[in-house]
């Protein structure tokens, strides 16, 4: 493991409308508590993206910056690489989309990053508010144990294909569609996306501040540890934001 963990925060420019920003202070400062260095990089539109950072952060925005972002890293192919090497890769809202198959934006179907077997349509009225879920256990998301909460706040319908697993069953909210239209399947709405090295998401917040076991599961596969090996972090603060929100 490098003396220094270097968390890439791919396309702030763009992908930085709802504060998502923060799941990389997230990673950096849990690091940090644990006597880890641990820094961010900034990768701005049109800056190649590296493909061997610790890990990487992406956020949600508008259509038109959504656009941006996916023809930039298709482009670029960085991340695609980082992806094809094992990096962790952690997305919310439209980061969740770009990195699917495809997605709608600007009256248009627009090519993804095809990280995630997943394609994105219009909802017919937008999924907005709080949104919980329980851990489906898949793929590198598997030792997942406590609920997942954030706040949901887009229009796109996303499907899954077979190669990606959902992150999590929905208990509250829409989370990826809310229908059996969009992905459900026996009465139940999946959240979030789990292929490879790549966990997505819909939840806002943002959502490793409000999901401490999530985060450490990034930063173990940083690391290159299991979530075992984490040393906890006893952080009241966080644990009353927890218990306030899932109570919503």
């Amino acid at each position: 493991m490098a003396d220094t963990l270097t968390i890439g925060l791919v396309l702030p420019d763009v992908l930085g409308t709802y504060g998502d920003d923060g799941n990389a202070l997230v990673l950096r400062g849990r690091a940090r508590m644990r006597g880890i260095n641990a820094e961010i990089l900034p990768i701005k539109l049109g800056e190649a993206v590296p493909e061997d950072l610790a890990a990487y952060t992406l956020g949600g925005g508008e259509d038109s910056a959504q656009v941006l972002a996916a023809e930039h890293l298709c482009a670029d192919k960085g991340l695609i690489r980082a992806a094809a090497n094992g990096r962790p890769i952690f997305a919310v809202c439209a980061g969740l989309q770009v990195l699917g198959e495809s997605f709608h934006a600007q009256g248009k179907q627009v090519q993804g990053l095809s990280l995630i077997d997943a394609t994105t349509t219009p909802l017919p009225s937008r999924a907005i508010g709080e949104v919980a879920s329980t851990p489906v256990k898949a793929g590198v998301a598997k030792h997942l144990t406590q609920p997942l909460s954030g706040f949901e706040n887009h229009l796109g319908g996303t499907v899954l294909g077979t190669d990606a697993s959902p992150l999590g069953t929905v208990t509250a909210g829409q989370g990826n569609g809310g229908n059996a239209d969009f992905g459900a399947a026996n009465g139940q709405s999946h959240e979030g996306a789990v292929q490879g090295s790549v966990i997505a998401t819909y939840m806002h917040g943002p959502a490793l501040a409000r999901n401490p076991e999530l985060a450490d599961l990034i930063l173990a596969q940083a690391m290159g540890v299991a979530l075992s090996d984490l040393e906890p972090l006893e952080l009241p603060v966080v644990d009353r934001l927890r218990l306030e929100r899932m109570g919503r």
